[in-house]
Formats: C-alpha cells, structure tokens, sequence
C-alpha cells in the first residue's frame, strides 16, 4: 500500500508514475487527498477538545480542592459537554479513514524509474539470453504427447478427478517432479536461505499483507465457510511469517524459501497456452523471498536474478531475462524480471519465474519493520521470486532432451531422480 505522505508531498510525482503502469483512475489520488484533508481537519478539532478536557480535568481538581465546588460542577458540565463533541468527531473519522483506507488500498504500487514504458508483453525489454537452443531430431513432439507415450503424466485421468488443468503425474513423470522440487530447495538452501514448510490456505490478512486482496480475489479459490484462500504461491504464507514483527536490522536481509503447491483459477484462460503443462490450476513451485533495508534492496534482486539465472543454467536450458514494462507488472512490484525457457518442441517462450522488489508496498500493509540508527521504526523492503515454477520447467526439460532413444536427464538432476534417461 502506498504511503499517504507520498501523496500528500507529490501526488503528481504519484500519478505520473501511475501512469506507467497504465493505470486509468488518476482522480482515485484526488479523492484520497480530499478525505484526507477533512479527516485531519476533525483530528485537529478532536485534538482541540481532547486538550480542553485534559485541561478541565485538572482545574477541576483545583476547584475542588479549593472548596469551589460550585465552579467544580460547571466545569464538569463543560467536560460532558467536550465528551459529547469528541464522540461525535471520533465517529466521523472512523468513517473517513475506512474510507481513506478502502481507497488508498486500490492504488498499486509506483514503478521503478527504471521500468519501461508499455503495455503488452511485446515491450518488454530483454536484458540477456543462455544456452544454446537445442536443434531436435526430426520425430520430437511436444511435451503433452511425450507424456502419453511415455506413461508420465495423465491430463484426462486429472480431468475427471477434479477439471481440466489438474494433472496426474506418474513413475517417472512423478520422480522427476519430486527431484526437481527438491533440487531446487537444496540449491536455495546452499545460497544462504531458510527452508519453510507453509500452510496452503491463509486468512484474508494474510492475502491482503502480500496485495492478494484486494487486486486478485477473483483469481484465488476462497473456502467460504472459513474464509481462507487457497494460496496462489508460497510467497504468501512466507511473507506473512514477518507480519507485524519488528526485525533487528543486522539479521537483515532475510532469506526465507518454500516449496508448495500452487492454487489459481486462472479465469479467462484459453488455446495453445493452457495445452498440457503451459498453464494450471494446481501446480508446484519452489519460491524465494528476502527482506532487506531499502538501502540494500535493488542490489539483493540484482542477487536473486543471478541466483534464479545459475539454477536454471544448471540444468542447461535456454532462457531469456526480460524487465517487464509498466502495463505487464503485477499490482504490488516496484521492478520485475521475468524469466523465460525456450521450448523447442512448440517452438515458443515460456515464463518459469518472476523476480520483483516490492519495496514497502507489502511490509507497510504487513508491519514488517526495523529499527534504524537513530531508534526509528522504518519499514523494510520485500522481494521476492519463483525458483522455480514447475509445470513449464518439466515442459521444457522434455522436450529439449528428446531423442529417438529417450529422453535424457541434464546430469544436476540425475542424484535426485535416480536415472538418466526416460
């Protein structure tokens, strides 16, 4: 959530920022600063009868001690009389900084000066490329074949278990699974982080703190009758680990990781895109996220851009990093890189993670804190990223390994899936 400072000292710095993030309802900052403004007008005539009580108060103990009692009792009627105006005025600003708050909340975050201008994916800028892309023998067929042929995963079988986009993975198709999962947590925990095991439903705070709710609650599936959300990433329930902590900022930066399973209704989803693997309702992912002083933070996602890069060089697959434009960023970033692996048998790109910086969008809506030199309470930034999602990983990994003998396992995956070729 932005900082209502921000747009009291520049709210036309705020809405020209906004405005590369396309976003359209510039007159929300208007109206914000207009309750705003009436809100601390009754503060401060709150503030003034407050003050007039406090000071009655104390008169009054004079008066009485004094054996006016006469002048004891006017003075008391005086204060009922204050009490009844603070009640009244205290009732008006509960209303407004709801109102305040409700609005504020559907801004999203600014973008980075240094995010692109656009408004499609088409404008997104590609900062670097890896690996070779592989040329494939002439019977190679995309992953959602290989699976069928080889027994690895059924799509149907999900269908009628659940819907379309719940896939059922099998022998090997299930040990590759469980291998990436858990290559990738040791490959994370290596660099410094802390393994997480998290809850897969949270409460509706919980989806707020991270900028969930109220951007996406369309997106997620809600269990009504308790009101928790299945989650649509580990970052989530991760993040909410710090809600309303205050850290000491020589732990900082905090590095969390989590592997779980994803959740997204993913509505409006269609053709060659939702085929087989490319997108689900449930999936796996193993996630990073990292909490820094907003003095370090741009130099930790330069970090876990590097870090998601070696992971996926490690298993020798071609990629691309893009800096995503204003129109492609997600409601809470400041500064997004998405990656890319190049699948040769569909011959298109498919995003696997997604680093961005949140500077204080999240901590200021979830209270994640420290204390700076001079013992004032400052919020930290968050960040956060996949590494990796799975679907499109094993997509890939499929399909630009295919020979006519089988499909061969990059040697970083072979301890922990315990063959070499499918």
């Amino acid at each position: 959530m932005l900082n209502i400072q921000l747009l009291r000292s520049d709210a036309e710095f705020v809405k020209d920022r906004l405005k590369v993030k396309n976003f359209k309802d510039l007159a929300l900052i208007d109206s914000i600063l207009l309750i705003d403004e009436e809100r601390r007008k009754i503060q401060f005539e709150n503030d003034e009868y407050l003050s007039k009580i406090n000071a009655a108060s104390k008169e009054i103990g004079k008066l009485m001690a004094s054996g006016d009692k006469e002048g004891a009792e006017k003075m008391k009627s005086d204060v009922a009389g204050y009490k009844e105006f603070t009640k009244t005025l205290s009732e008006k600003l509960a209303v407004l900084e709801k109102q305040q708050h409700d609005e504020l909340v559907l801004l999203p975050n600014l973008p980075a000066q240094i995010v692109p201008v656009g408004k499609t994916p088409e404008e997104n800028e590609v900062v670097r490329m890896g690996n070779d892309i592989p040329a494939l023998y002439e019977g190679a067929v995309p992953h959602w074949d290989l699976c069928s042929k080889l027994n690895l995963i059924d799509f149907e079988l999900g269908t009628k278990i659940t819907g379309a986009g719940f896939p059922v993975y099998i022998n090997k198709g299930a040990r590759l699974q469980r291998g990436l999962i858990n290559y990738f947590l040791d490959f994370n925990t290596a660099a410094g982080y802390t393994e997480y095991q998290v809850p897969h439903m949270v409460n509706a705070d919980s989806a707020y703190a991270t900028g969930q709710l109220p951007d996406k609650e369309g997106q997620m599936y809600h269990c009504t009758a308790d009101n928790f959300y299945m989650i649509p990433t580990a970052e989530v329930p991760v993040t909410n680990i710090y809600r309303d902590v205050i850290v000491k900022a020589d732990e900082l930066p905090l590095k969390l990781t989590a592997f779980s399973q994803c959740y997204r209704r993913e509505a409006g989803s269609y053709g060659k895109d939702v085929r087989g693997l490319n997108r689900l309702h449930q999936f796996d992912k193993v996630e990073v996220v990292q909490f820094a002083l907003p003095t370090k933070s741009y130099d930790v996602l330069d970090e876990m851009v590097l870090h998601v890069e070696k992971l996926i060089q490690s298993m020798n697959m071609p990629y691309r990093i893009l800096r995503l434009c204003g129109g492609d960023m997600s409601f809470a970033s400041a500064l997004t890189y998405d990656f890319e692996v190049y699948s040769a048998a569909q011959q298109r790109w498919l995003e696997v993670s997604s680093v961005s910086n949140f500077e204080t969008f999240q901590t200021n809506r979830a209270k994640v804190r420290y204390k700076d030199e001079n013992g004032k309470t400052q919020l930290v930034h968050s960040l956060n990223g996949s590494s990796l999602a799975l679907p499109r990983i094993m997509a890939c990994l499929l399909e630009n390994n295919q020979t006519a003998e089988g499909i061969k396992i990059p040697d970083v995956l072979v301890p922990y899936v315990g063959f070499e070729v499918i």
